[in-house]
């Protein structure tokens, strides 16, 4: 049976909820950049400032000891959503999957008219010339938007604004800038759904992950008769078991973005959109009947037993992710607002002038990585090593970086043991906030043998 014009007229019960879905990350997107708190960010990765944001809070490079926290999270999350969702995220939160339907459905069918229905994704509008490069121009408008609101998460909005006045200055910037936009250009008018279909690796590994209470687009082989074979073949005849409520319209063929046929069964194409389950959803009202196509486990669909949210391998992930979680925010709390490197020179030990002392000489490099200034100083852990130089406490802006040459002395008789090197620790503290600024770092003190003395 074919059905008329009026079968691709559906409703968008799981299209506005995905609509929604794509407004409320776009918004988050946009306007998350923009939030800080004490000039810090929710997340910022700068390489121009060497510095990590992350939760309102500012870590230096050489605490990165954060991101491998940062990368499990993000790994172990897209794992135990697909699980638990299948490709939840390449329907309902993938960029690649906003943007197609921004350029598809809003700007070439709602604005332009290009495309004369929203429901058939398949037919590829023809002619139009002058209308099909005007929403290109708007598409390319839109993308360098996008490739803006994607640097802000490396370059501060407060400081990206300020680079755009200087190009000759900022030409790597602008180079990231014009590449993506570029990239997003390509992908999304000429590339379309074939970079999730080929070239994005999510759809290989997914069918690891899945399981029989994994939810998916699923189409109801019991009700709409088995149209395909196990190979795919399309069956001259449909199996005498089903009760064949299938009315043969395609209608969730023609309005599916990867160009799939749902009553294949699962297929690595399918981004679980659900553009299929509202396209049949009103065929079958017309017959008094619930639509073939629904978002479910095969459990559910097939055996119909209960869908098991809680199993071994969520429960697993959930476990994973509450450890990685716990220790990001342990790790987090360990936040050094000094940071302090020691290094010696080349020379190994000095006598002083009047050859009753000796000298070593190190080069410390102090970062003050809190929002205030502070005044920093340091002792040494062993009371008969001195401190010639620096002689007295000394300034750090906020954020500043200071090298200091570090001369310590004392007199051989009264270290350690001949031929041994007399290990110490360096205690450096914010004089003005001692017991929340304070770092410990360890390093030695050469002298002289005996008989050199």
């Amino acid at each position: 049976m074919n059905c008329s014009n009026d079968c691709s007229t559906q409703p968008t019960y799981y299209r506005l909820k995905r609509y929604m879905s794509f407004g409320i990350i776009t918004f988050i997107s946009l306007v998350l950049p923009f939030i800080t708190i004490e000039g810090k960010h929710f997340f910022l990765l700068s390489f121009d400032k060497k510095q990590l944001n992350l939760f309102f809070t500012a870590f230096d490079m050489q605490e990165l000891y954060l991101m491998p926290f940062v990368i499990m999270l993000f790994f172990l999350g897209i794992f135990f959503i697909t699980t638990l969702g299948g490709r939840v995220w390449c329907g309902w939160s993938c960029p690649q999957t906003i943007f197609r339907v921004i350029f598809r459905d809003l700007i070439q069918t709602k604005l332009l008219g290009i495309r004369k229905n929203i429901h058939n994704k398949q037919k590829e509008p023809e002619n139009q010339l002058v209308k099909r490069f005007i929403a290109i121009i708007i598409w390319a408008c839109l993308a360098l938007l996008a490739a803006s609101n994607f640097l802000w998460y490396f370059i501060p909005p407060e400081d990206f604004f300020v680079y755009l006045q200087h190009p000759l200055d900022n030409t790597i910037m602008y180079g990231f800038l014009i590449g993506i936009t570029a990239f997003l250009v390509y992908d999304i008018v000429a590339l379309k759904e074939n970079f999730c279909i080929y070239i994005c690796p999510y759809a290989r590994i997914q069918s690891a992950l899945f399981d029989e209470n994994t939810i998916q687009t699923i189409y109801d082989v019991k009700r709409g008769g088995q149209i395909y074979d196990a190979k795919g073949m399309k069956l001259s005849s449909k199996p005498p078991l089903a009760t064949d409520d299938c009315t043969g319209c395609e209608a969730c063929v023609r309005v599916c973005p990867t160009h799939i046929d749902i009553r294949k069964g699962m297929q690595l194409e399918c981004i679980n959109c659900l553009e299929c389950a509202d396209a049949c959803t009103p065929i079958m009202e017309k017959l008094g009947k619930p639509s073939l196509i629904t978002w479910t486990s095969y459990n559910a669909a097939e055996k119909g037993v209960k869908t098991q949210y809680f199993r071994f391998r969520t429960i697993a992930y959930m476990v994973a992710l509450s450890i990685a979680l716990i220790g990001l925010f342990a790790m987090g709390t360990q936040k050094e607002y000094m940071l302090l490197n020691i290094n010696r020179t080349s020379q190994l030990y000095k006598m002083a002038d009047d050859g009753k002392t000796v000298e070593n000489v190190y080069t410390f490099l102090f970062q003050n990585t809190d929002t205030k200034d502070h005044t920093y100083y340091f002792e040494i852990s062993n009371k008969d090593i001195k401190i010639d130089k620096p002689s007295e406490p000394f300034l750090l802006k906020a954020g500043e970086k200071m090298k200091k040459v570090v001369i310590l002395n004392a007199a051989p008789k009264e270290l350690k043991e001949e031929g041994e090197d007399l290990p110490i620790t360096i205690k450096a503290y914010a004089v003005d906030a001692k017991e929340k600024i304070i770092v410990n770092r360890h390093t030695i003190f050469i002298y002289p043998k005996r008989s050199d003395v």
